[in-house]
């Protein structure tokens, strides 16, 4: 496909979205505050942008137009967090050969908010990621690992609260199983914990507990599975549970034209996005309030050209 066209075929905008009982014909009125989600998953060590003959994305995607494109964003709406879904870590020879320094110096250079931990981030083990940990200057979010008998004990947040011009965000993340999909060597004695269970336990402490206005969900379980319909995927999670508002997602590389609106198990609208993989993407979620923190969303994918 050719570079215009993929271009125009790949960046879309969704229409306003109610997720919280404020009506759509109010969208013009009434709408106070602006909180700017921006996005990454599966940038896997890629650093610089791809070469111009590469025969599916030339000259797209590179840290350095992905920091020129948060730095104008931010500068339009200060109230903006930045954040990563997990595999941030093996795919180029900057891993092989610095193993994640240059990565988390260069996510805290553009100054990411949160990241969750991705099934390649263990490639170097756990001791290999708590190496490099002094390196991100950000917060590690992973609800569902339990790494009490590992170097990581004590290094990841289950959840984290942010305060942005009156809106509390409320944050929590999620992680694969890694049984059967990673060495054990690499990941030790960390424990699995039941996706579903942990997303409700999380959202129901974020929103009744701390009374946050807006909860996101950082998930590495991937989109959805058709050859497993049934295994739990960032779709059946959203079905199943519910206060969530946005679930940011990653593993299976999936590049959604548009974020995903699904029921969940209240009948009401929650979102999913995921912006492929290797930073050729960044994904933008803007969230409108009104005077009583009601909310609406409008969302799209901004390809790094």
């Amino acid at each position: 496909m050719k570079r215009r066209n993929f271009i125009k075929n790949t960046s879309a905008t969704t229409a306003l979205i109610s997720l919280s009982g404020l009506p759509l014909t109010s969208c013009n009125q009434n709408l106070t505050k602006c909180i700017t989600v921006l996005h990454t998953n599966d940038v896997h060590s890629h650093i610089e942008p791809f070469a111009h003959n590469h025969p599916d994305y030339p000259n797209l995607g590179g840290i350095a137009r992905r920091a020129s494109l948060i730095e104008q964003i931010r500068k339009e709406n200060i109230n903006t967090l930045l954040l990563d879904a997990g595999d941030i870590f093996q795919g180029t020879p900057y891993f092989n050969y610095f193993g994640g320094e240059v990565e988390f110096k260069m996510m805290s250079k553009l100054k990411y908010d949160a990241a969750t931990v991705g099934n390649h981030d263990f490639d170097n083990g756990t001791k290999g990621l708590n190496i490099q940990l002094p390196h991100a200057k950000f917060d590690f979010i992973i609800s569902n690992y339990d790494f009490k008998n590992t170097v990581l004990d004590g290094k990841t947040k289950p959840y984290k609260v942010y305060h942005k011009n009156g809106i509390k965000i409320g944050l929590f993340g999620l992680g694969i199983e890694l049984d059967g999909l990673v060495d054990p060597n690499n990941f030790k004695e960390t424990k699995y914990l039941d996706p579903v269970e942990i997303a409700q336990e999380m959202s129901n402490k974020l929103k009744n507990e701390f009374h946050c206005d807006l909860i996101i969900c950082l998930s590495h379980l991937g989109y959805y599975y058709k050859r497993n319909p049934k295994n739990i995927s960032d779709l059946n999670l959203a079905k199943q549970t519910k206060n969530i508002d946005l679930i940011i997602g990653g593993h299976t590389h999936t590049f959604l034209p548009k974020p995903t609106i699904v029921k969940n198990s209240d009948n009401k609208n929650m979102l999913i996005n995921q912006v492929g993989k290797w930073g050729i993407y960044l994904g933008r979620i803007d969230f409108y309030f009104d005077s009583k923190n009601n909310k609406i969303s409008k969302g799209k994918q901004i390809i790094l050209s």
